[in-house]
């Protein structure tokens, strides 16, 4: 794998993962934006009506026949926030041109031109999206709103970070507000998709069997020649020291059967080099299937269906989550806030880092397995101010030692505590 990017424009980036691996060229491209209260739902809309229609198809019967054309090519969008970004995904899959015939057209090229197409050059009525789609697709928002509260695990999560970040970017819901879809028409989100376009980093991702004249194609695409330099508007990481001397703590009532425990902790640490001490902590802590919160919660105690904790890099943030029988909050609490403590006081073993280690490592070799997982890697590196590749990675994994583990855990403070219950 050979991986390389180059600035196109100012604010727009080509990135090219250079790899015989696959059968296939995975292109994507990252619109990453401010999130705030003001556009976070035009920004659940813009993929889902962008994917719609282009200038030159205009339905999804011809969309699909194109693509079948292409040898059965897929096209995909997405949404995600990413720390107090929200970052707009689009995808085309489809074989590359050593595996087809001779006389079929430049796959690769095709490819190219479709993805810019759909992302640059979207179908237009009477100079803004069609009526018909952007109706449709705020009814499609709306249903996925409505029924974030159907995923118990996922809605837990989200309130968790929703009073942690009580009026900030990071606490809004990434697919944003009903009461929002009444003052968005047709109109008013394309003018919003024109801005957000001129604004916008854009992060372009070629993985495949490429070569030279692959960077040639994109410079002199006519949807990528439109664009325009820029100082992109989005929020840089800022990794934030924090502590927190009070916890919140949230109850909730629900008709469930299960209770949802979420603890949302703070890391007092500033420098984005101690991460690999903390993902280290992370999978000593509940990160794995060894972990201390599985162990001891689930396990022995017999007290959570589920218990693990997830590392939130670009917040800072570890994030426990617990599936357990509503009698049994106090006493899950408990144990949870001792594994806490015990980490503090070095209660682990040598083995137990060396372990997590050898874990981390071998799912850091993995990234190259999946053509999608690689430019999630590479874009995560793109977002941080601190890079390594994926040797380095595995170095400073490889380097962390149980003292470096004892000093993150004497970092942790809890923020808060979020039960749902019946």
């Amino acid at each position: 794998m050979e991986y390389k990017q180059t600035e196109i424009k100012k604010g727009i980036k080509l990135h090219t993962i250079k790899t015989e691996k696959f059968k296939t060229n995975l292109i994507a491209i990252m619109l990453t934006t401010k999130l705030n209260r003001e556009n976070v739902t035009k920004n659940a809309l813009v993929p889902a009506v962008l994917r719609r229609g282009t200038k030159n198809l205009t339905t999804q019967e011809e969309i699909n026949k194109k693509l079948e054309e292409m040898y059965g090519a897929s096209l995909d969008c997405g949404l995600d926030k990413t720390g107090d970004n929200q970052v707009l995904k689009f995808y085309i899959e489809t074989v590359n041109d050593e595996f087809l015939p001779q006389e079929a057209e430049n796959m690769l090229k095709t490819s190219l031109e479709k993805i810019f197409e759909f992302v640059f050059n979207p179908y237009l009525e009477n100079g803004c999206f069609k009526k018909e789609y952007v109706e449709q697709e705020k009814e499609n928002i709306k249903q996925i709103i409505d029924g974030k509260i159907d995923n118990k695990a996922r809605y837990s999560l989200d309130r968790c970070i929703e009073e942690m970040y009580k009026d900030k970017p990071y606490g809004l819901y990434k697919y944003g507000y009903v009461e929002d879809m009444k003052n968005i028409n047709e109109k008013n989100l394309y003018e919003y998709y024109q801005q957000l376009i001129n604004e916008c980093k854009i992060d372009i991702f070629v993985s495949g069997i490429i070569d030279e004249e692959t960077e040639n194609i994109i410079k002199n695409n006519e949807n990528i020649i439109k664009l325009k330099d820029r100082e992109p508007q989005y929020n840089e990481p800022e990794i934030i020291a924090k502590r927190t001397e009070k916890e919140n703590d949230v109850q909730e009532s629900m008709d469930v059967t299960q209770g949802k425990l979420i603890i949302g902790m703070d890391l007092d640490i500033d420098d984005d080099n101690l991460r690999f001490d903390v993902m280290i902590y992370n999978s000593i802590f509940g990160g794995s299937a060894n972990s201390k919160l599985f162990q001891n919660v689930r396990e022995k105690a017999s007290l959570a269906y589920t218990a693990s904790s997830s590392y939130y890099r670009f917040k800072n943030n570890i994030f426990i989550n617990c599936g357990i029988e509503i009698k049994n909050y106090e006493k899950a609490l408990e144990i949870i806030k001792q594994q806490i403590e015990d980490m503090k006081k070095g209660d682990f073993t040598d083995e137990e880092v060396e372990n997590a280690k050898k874990g981390i490592i071998a799912s850091i070799k993995t990234i190259d397995d999946e053509q999608d997982t690689e430019i999630t890697y590479f874009f995560s590196q793109e977002l941080s101010k601190s890079k390594c590749n994926i040797e380095q990675y595995m170095q400073r994994i490889s380097e962390v030692t149980k003292d470096k583990v004892v000093d993150v855990a004497n970092k942790v403070s809890i923020n808060t505590v979020y039960f749902l219950k019946d």
